[in-house]
């Protein structure tokens, strides 16, 4: 029997989607390429649903008003780690 692996799970025609306007490896690798658009797009959903579990509520819901846990709205994240520099 043969066992199912991450990328098993990952759906070829999202892929090739994503890459049906690339036409070189710096479309995909370069400063602004697919992997650093992607990766910063999937950590920035991967934080909202995070904040959203821990909360209890999702964004713009009027769950959170004067709770005393509310998102602060003006204030934007950012994330930087290893991989940025890796990408730059």
């Amino acid at each position: 029997m043969m066992t199912k692996t991450t990328t098993d799970r990952i759906d070829t025609e999202l892929v090739d989607q994503l890459l049906r306007n690339y036409k070189k490896p710096e479309d995909v690798l370069g400063e602004n390429g697919l992997l650093k658009q992607f990766t910063k797009a999937l950590l920035e959903r991967a934080m909202q649903v995070e904040l959203s579990e821990h909360l209890g509520y999702e964004k713009h819901s009027a769950d959170g008003d004067n709770s005393g846990n509310s998102r602060e709205r003006h204030v934007r994240e950012n994330a930087q780690g290893r991989l940025w520099r890796i990408a730059d």
